[in-house]
């Protein structure tokens, strides 16, 4: 019984692999798988004009040749007295904002007072319009500075500063507009 078992499973695997190999071509007829046009009886034409519609050709009517005449408007410099009022409200309303959303530059960020104060010195010193900002949240200081509308001239500000300070980052914040009083 068991020499009958092992027997059997080489005898299933060789019978399993005879199933899958290739085999030769036999010598009947292929099949043909074009596409053969299908015979069909045509179909009677029908008459459709009597569906479609038909429009009448425009009447012609001759234009006479008459040339355009223009009026010229000569421009003004009329504003309306209520235009003048709220272009005079928007301008003391722009008159009284302080701040806009802008950019500051981080120059230092760590625990030490006495390097936050050197490196200022150095930056008002190398450039005095330059306006500083330092924060303290303890223990870290942090030094800002400028106040940049854009940020394409607070990049421009980073190239000036850069070799100048350990640090540089930009950094979006509320700017002050205003610096003189």
């Amino acid at each position: 019984m068991l020499l009958k078992m092992l027997l059997a499973t080489p005898l299933l695997a060789l019978a399993a692999c005879a199933g899958t190999a290739a085999q030769a071509p036999r010598a009947s007829a292929s099949a043909d798988t074009t596409k053969k046009p299908v015979a069909t009886a045509p179909m009677p034409a029908e008459d459709v004009t009597k569906y479609r519609p038909v429009f009448a050709a425009p009447k012609v009517v001759p234009v006479a040749a008459a040339p355009a005449v223009r009026t010229a408007v000569p421009p003004t410099n009329h504003v309306n007295p209520q235009v003048e009022q709220r272009l005079r409200d928007q301008a003391y309303t722009n008159q009284n904002v302080k701040y806009a959303q802008g950019y500051r530059l981080l120059v230092y960020l760590g625990l030490e007072r006495d390097q936050v104060m050197a490196i200022r010195r150095t930056i008002i010193g190398r450039y005095p319009d330059e306006t500083d900002y330092i924060t303290f949240k303890s223990p870290v200081y942090r030094l800002y500075i400028g106040d940049y509308l854009t940020r394409l001239d607070a990049a421009r500000a980073m190239t000036r500063l850069r070799g100048t300070t350990p640090k540089l980052e930009l950094e979006a914040t509320q700017v002050l507009l205003n610096k003189n009083p």
